[in-house]
């Protein structure tokens, strides 16, 4: 990647506040109980000195998962979702072409938190409907070159059918990149296999991520040098595609072993892409050498969408001028994929006062355009979003499903319509499958205005608010599934409507739109009344065979209305799961405590934490998908010689087992 585009990546903040592992008991003297963060490598040999505060050196040849003190906080918990494509949301996306890669950078490369903190300034990805790669960007010289993702972005991706690969950045000279280390990665053994690309595949494999991708840019190599890094590229592919995982090749090494961007798939990185499941194609491309490159790839037998064109967002995101007519034309096949580099600019460009709101204003732009519905875009928006291009994909094909619209991040923690934390927070693991359409309205009136909302919630930390005077019916699309319907299958809507009168009603799909672009063919049925937060519980009365899709009819009946949603479930029948097994502190330093456990049997969405007070009244402390904990800054309550601690199961339908308790005497 050229240097001149490049921010280095050195520093930001994480305050630990949701993380996760570690198996058996360890007695309190054995063990400090030390923050887990996401983990970094070298591939062998370290830089000259020591490192700076907060930063460990850790050799990638010598991990071993049995040493890896952190790998319970940093393994995922969601395995890859299988998608599926509905019919596109307008007549200008399509499947089976453009697919997009987004390289984002969610933290610093050390003291990354492994799950989570206490701010909910961060860079909560929702749209994840409109992505198939996602590279969890990050490096530097002077901490780690190698970055595996940490959990709750794995967990939150994969919910949703995005596969997560880690971060292989040899960096350029002028950033401290050594090439020694690029020979350190490419070494081999005495049998000719290269150690550090098993090493690669059993991390992934350990962590529960999908792959890497490689970025070779230290210039000085050599064809010697070239050769064995396109051995090694070989050798990776061949046992990641072993386990299930994908390898990614930068545009930048060329096959003599120097560093030089190509901007098109041609004869000096050809061996690389065909070494390799696909490759970004560096920003330098113009619509010739992309066209080329496309034609290239299909005379080696490969898709062109198998290249993904650089289109680097950093500086002005949304704000960028690019040439979509050359990788995604409205009038004629794509002609590449899309590589997004840094879309967190979503985040990044707005000022250090920006709220979660802030935030996804800007991020639903970016993802959906500028009229802010996938269903009707702007044709005139010279930012031509994903939502334009590319179809929209879905998760959501078993019963039970449910989703209280948790976006990951929030202002305070909502337990059934009540506050139980007043701390702000940020988990990804913690997002549910959200609407892939945002927001897809249909009315004749005035269009209301929809968001992801932080100021109430019934459950997490965010529900959907729609607003305004529509004047007429307004129909809001939320889901395409592929649910099946039984003789006892319900749609369970939690509502509160907070200014106005509002008349409601469950909108069902049993079939697919007639074309791209036109409203699901849906069926309405009443939603009952009721005050304050309601659960309502809408039996499917008629309606046989599969959802397709599922939204709201609203109905205002008193002028400007406030219109809350914060929960919708699908089930046959109310499960709760059991209750996790054998929870104990694993290691205590003064008010810093790591607990695990062993868990719940059958289906788990996530564990949640409480401190049980002397008074009996509960404080909620945190959630996390992983089967661990780390809790800091604890203090003993008045009176109290021994702290209790609740660990419950959470499942689908967000119904809670009964709780197992922890102690921890002071």
């Amino acid at each position: 990647m050229n240097p001149s585009r490049r921010t280095v990546l050195i520093a930001a903040t994480a305050a630990a506040f949701l993380p996760a592992p570690a198996r058996a008991a360890v007695p309190k003297a054995a063990a400090a109980a030390t923050a887990p963060y996401a983990s970094y490598w070298y591939p062998d040999s370290f830089p000259s000195g020591s490192p700076g505060t907060g930063i460990t050196w850790r050799s990638l040849k010598s991990w071993t998962a049995a040493g890896d003190t952190d790998l319970a906080f940093n393994a995922a918990s969601v395995p890859l979702a299988a998608r599926f494509t509905p019919t596109p949301a307008n007549t200008t996306a399509r499947s089976g072409q453009a697919r997009v890669q987004a390289l984002v950078s969610f933290g610093p490369t050390s003291s990354n938190p492994s799950q989570g903190a206490a701010t909910a300034d961060y860079y909560a990805l929702t749209h994840w409907a409109y992505l198939d790669e996602l590279v969890f960007w990050g490096g530097s010289a002077g901490e780690g070159l190698i970055l595996a993702p940490n959990a709750p972005i794995v967990d939150a991706a994969h919910r949703h059918g995005v596969p997560v690969l880690g971060n292989i950045f040899l960096p350029p000279t002028a950033y401290g990149g050594q090439l020694q280390w690029t020979r350190d990665l490419v070494q081999t053994d005495s049998t000719g296999h290269h150690p550090l690309a098993a090493q690669l595949v059993a991390v992934a494999a350990a962590y529960g991520f999908d792959g890497w991708f490689v970025n070779a840019e230290t210039g000085g190599g050599n064809t010697v040098l070239g050769t064995a890094m396109l051995g090694f590229v070989k050798e990776l592919k061949s046992l990641a595609a072993a386990r299930g995982q994908r390898v990614t090749w930068y545009d930048a090494m060329t096959v003599n072993g120097t560093v030089s961007w190509q901007g098109a798939l041609n004869s000096q990185n050809q061996a690389f892409f065909q070494a390799a499941d696909d490759m970004f194609v560096d920003f330098r491309w113009s619509a010739s050498t992309l066209a080329s490159s496309g034609t290239k790839a299909v005379q080696l037998g490969r898709s062109r969408y198998e290249l993904w064109a650089g289109v680097d967002v950093e500086s002005n995101g949304s704000n960028t001028s690019v040439n979509w007519d050359a990788i995604v034309p409205s009038g004629s096949a794509h002609v590449t994929s899309i590589g997004f580099y840094r879309p967190e600019w979503t985040r990044n460009h707005l000022p250090a006062s920006r709220t979660p709101g802030d935030f996804h204003a800007a991020d639903d732009r970016f993802w959906t355009g500028r009229s802010l519905d996938p269903s009707g875009p702007d044709s005139t928006d010279p930012w031509r979003a994903p939502a334009v291009s590319v179809a929209d994909r879905s998760t959501v094909t078993a019963v039970p499903f449910a989703s209280v619209f948790n976006t990951g991040h929030g202002l305070r923690w909502y337990e059934d319509g009540q506050v139980t934390s007043d701390t702000a927070w940020n988990h990804l693991g913690l997002q549910d499958r959200l609407p892939s359409r945002r927001w897809a309205v249909r009315t004749d009136g005035t269009r209301p205005t929809v968001t992801f909302d932080f100021a109430d919630a019934w459950r997490g930390g965010s529900s959907v608010l729609v607003a305004g005077d529509p004047g007429r019916p307004v129909v809001l699309d939320l889901y395409e599934t592929r649910l099946p319907i039984g003789d006892q299958t319900v749609v369970e809507l939690t509502y509160r409507t907070d200014a106005g009168s509002v008349d409601v009603e469950l909108a069902v799909a049993t079939a697919e739109p007639g074309s791209a672009g036109a409203a699901p063919p849906y069926t309405y049925l009443p939603v009952d009344h009721g005050d304050g937060w309601s659960t309502a519980t809408v039996p499917l009365t008629g309606l046989s065979g599969t959802i397709h899709a599922l939204g709201v009819r609203l109905t205002a009946s008193d002028g400007p209305v406030q219109w809350r949603l914060g929960g919708i479930a699908v089930r046959d029948a109310v499960s709760t799961p059991a209750a996790p097994v054998g929870p104990q502190v694993t290691a205590a330093t003064g008010g810093d405590l790591r607990l695990a456990w062993d868990a719940a049997p059958g289906a788990v969405r996530h564990y949640t934490l409480h401190r049980l007070l002397p008074d009996g009244t509960r404080r909620f402390l945190g959630a996390t998908g992983q089967r661990a904990y780390f809790l800091t800054g604890l203090q003993p309550e008045q009176g109290e010689d021994t702290a209790r601690f609740e660990v419950r199961a959470v499942g689908e339908l967000y119904t809670s087992s009964d709780p197992v308790t922890v102690t921890h005497t002071w």
